[in-house]
């Protein structure tokens, strides 16, 4: 019996897991604020700093981005699983999320975008590039600044994923989890392997 015996096809889908639950910040051109719950994105290059989000051509929030250049990306939190869920129930064309949820707009100094106050962790991103991709087109940004409430950061200055406690999507199954503590140092666990 091989590797693949054990295996079971699922076909082409896009399964990874997990996915992060990242909050996509816009204007519209009302310039009234609005939220996206999106799952297909994470960071793309080291420098420079770069996050890529996927979105489709029908949504209010990529007409959004392409107008002004410019997006942020808050990490959704178990805190505010409801409100970020709800950001990907309903289209900003249709409701003003920011009021439905009670979430706070603050209008970011470096580039033309807001984010929730209540997320507490968000990239300002100014858009770099769009590809299509079939019925996604990826949107990078170069991240200009990462902001992070301070009640996140651990003794080093940086941001501690237990204290933001960011959701995790299962795209299989539709459902949030939530993290586990530290299983283990990267770059260090695998040096008891011989090679």
């Amino acid at each position: 019996m091989n590797g693949t015996d054990l295996k079971q096809s699922l076909g082409a889908k896009p399964l990874m897991f997990p996915t992060p639950v990242l909050m996509v910040g816009s204007y519209d051109e009302n310039d009234r604020p609005n939220l996206m719950n999106a799952a297909w994105g994470g960071i793309c290059c080291s420098q420079p700093p770069c996050v890529a989000v996927s979105l489709r051509a029908s949504r209010h929030t990529y007409g959004n981005i392409v107008a002004r250049n410019a997006f942020t990306v808050g990490i959704a939190c178990e805190e505010r699983m409801a409100e970020a869920d709800y950001a990907g129930m309903v289209s900003g064309r249709d409701v003003d999320k920011f009021a439905a949820t009670g979430l706070t707009a603050v209008r970011s100094e470096l580039v033309d975008a807001p984010f929730a106050a209540e997320f507490p962790v968000v990239l300002e991103c100014r858009l770099l590039q769009v590809v299509e991709l079939g019925v996604h087109h990826q949107f990078i940004g170069e991240i200009l600044d990462v902001k992070a409430d301070r009640n996140v950061l651990d003794d080093d200055g940086l941001p501690d994923i237990m204290r933001i406690r960011p959701l995790a999507y299962d795209p299989a199954h539709k459902g949030y989890h939530g993290i586990t503590p530290l299983l283990g140092t990267a770059f260090s666990v695998g040096k008891g392997i011989a090679g």
